[in-house]
């Protein structure tokens, strides 16, 4: 089985990301093919860069730095679950990419966003962008939730409508064809 991480991106007090990270690591477990894990920011907690060294010679100092670094590489994919602030994705996200670049790399990575009107698909095309970066390859399918709170029940679930399970279901199968495809040049670096 491929290892798939899913990264919850939002910290603040009252975030609803937790709530949709659940609904996307379930449908990841029920898909099948993946051992996976969530790793979410909010209690990860990693500090602002503070590595004496650029990230790319991979001489880290900091014991959480190195623990970020190992969970990172052992993974296969990813599943990034971000909110839309300020028309882009969260600054702690952004901050926990930037920890690592080799680890990222020759992995292929899903995005499920959620916000009001735009669902999130502006933070997700920033994310997409900054991924290519660190050699991520970011699929073209997504799972997206406008209006999102409006698929939260009182029991704090997300119910997906549909639509999104679908969406779901279409990017985990594309996930799978990229992880299996990408893992001769995992193996290389």
């Amino acid at each position: 089985m491929y290892k798939l991480k899913i990264i919850s991106s939002t910290v603040r007090p009252g975030r609803k990301g937790p709530i949709v990270a659940a609904w996307i690591l379930e449908t990841a477990r029920q898909y099948g093919s993946f051992d996976v894990e969530l790793l979410d920011l909010g209690e990860i907690n990693l500090p602002m860069m503070n590595e004496a060294n650029h990230p790319s010679m991979k001489k880290y100092e900091h014991e959480h730095t190195k623990k970020w670094s190992a969970v990172i590489d052992e993974a296969d994919a990813f599943i990034f679950v971000t909110a839309e602030y300020d028309n882009n994705y969260p600054a702690p996200l952004r901050n926990a990419l930037d920890y690592l670049v080799q680890e990222w790399a020759y992995k292929p990575a899903g995005i499920v966003s959620y916000g009001g009107i735009s669902a999130g698909t502006r933070a997700a095309l920033h994310l997409r962008g900054d991924l290519a970066f660190f050699k991520t390859v970011p699929l073209t399918e997504a799972v997206n939730f406008p209006f999102f709170e409006q698929f939260i029940n009182e029991q704090g679930e997300l119910i997906a409508n549909d639509t999104s399970k679908k969406a779901a279901k279409k990017m985990l199968d594309e996930l799978v064809k990229w992880t299996k495809a990408l893992k001769p040049m995992r193996e290389e670096k």
